[in-house]
């Protein structure tokens, strides 16, 4: 006689469970990697499912892995949904390298709202930074027409929010609108994680409550370290998500502790290597993610926003 199968029962998560879709290497910290373990720093139970699976990041001269494509990861949510593991309050998703991959996502998203109407999507819409695109150009418009009308956050940097919008980013005013008009195409929360404005270096967030009213908008300053960082987007998205959740009606809060988590860990980045006698401004530098766990759950607050009014 067979014996029967032991049934699992996953517990509720106090602080929130997130389905986070993004990318995986083997060595270094970017995607899963720099996202999935800050937000288990912060509370959450994260499912990761790796978009792709590669030894090192794609700056390096050389790379290999595997890509999971639109029907793979629609094989794991059949999974997780057969065996009544699809409940989720966050989806986090990541660099997205193909239409038919998007596409999927979107399913998901679909998916997981049946389950719980009150998920959270929370998107880096990655696809490039300072002029240049870094996906296929059919992206973009997929990114436009379905995937930021069912966001709740949207991350962009500056180049993205200006592919997302139309507008060319120029000036703080430019920024705020650019928000404004991603509000009115879907998400309440935009945090557009760094623009370049006359060799200043900023953020802009956003949060539109109801549709009623102007959103709340304010300004973080960011200094300007010289090295070049990998991961830093993705870690970013993470952190705004796990203290948006913690201050839901304080975006600008939320802003505020993840810059100074992610500028004490920049920072220690450099005097790590600097320590090490390299050179910070030689190549791109691995950030330094474990070394820094507790700038990421009790981070000094040393950034302050400036609302506008």
């Amino acid at each position: 006689m067979a014996t029967p199968p032991i049934l699992s029962l996953v517990l509720p998560s106090e602080t929130g469970r997130v389905l986070s879709i993004q990318s995986h290497t083997v060595q270094g910290y970017v995607g899963n990697k720099s996202a999935v373990f800050p937000l288990q720093l912060l509370g959450y139970d994260v499912d990761p499912i790796n978009s792709v699976q590669f030894s090192n990041h794609t700056g390096y001269p050389t790379f290999k892995g595997q890509v999971l494509n639109g029907q793979q990861l629609w094989d794991l949510i059949e999974g997780l949904e057969a065996n009544d593991l699809l409940y989720y309050t966050h989806l986090l998703t990541g660099y997205i390298g193909s239409v038919s991959f998007l596409n999927t996502i979107l399913e998901v998203v679909d998916k997981l709202r049946s389950v719980n109407p009150n998920l959270t999507y929370v998107c880096d819409p990655v696809m490039g930074d300072e002029g240049k695109l870094y996906v296929p150009e059919d992206l973009v418009s997929v990114y436009c027409k379905k995937v930021v009308p069912v966001a709740s956050m949207l991350t962009p940097n500056q180049f993205e929010a200006e592919l997302l919008t139309k507008l060319r980013i120029g000036s703080e005013t430019d920024g705020r609108e650019a928000c404004n008009i991603l509000h009115a195409a879907g998400p309440s929360k935009v945090v557009i994680t760094s623009i370049n404005i006359e060799g200043n270096l900023l953020l802009i967030g956003s949060h539109q409550k109801d549709k009623e009213h102007a959103p709340e908008q304010f300004k973080i300053l960011i200094p300007r370290i010289p090295a070049y960082f990998t991961g830093t987007g993705d870690l970013m998205t993470a952190l705004l998500l796990g203290w948006s959740n913690k201050y839901p009606d304080n975006l600008d809060k939320a802003a505020e502790i993840a810059v100074s988590s992610l500028q004490a860990l920049l920072q220690r980045t450099v005097n790590d290597y600097t320590s090490a006698a390299f050179d910070p401004q030689s190549s791109s530098l691995e950030i330094r993610l474990i070394q820094s766990q507790d700038d990421i759950r009790n981070p000094k607050l040393t950034f302050k926003a400036h609302k506008y009014s």
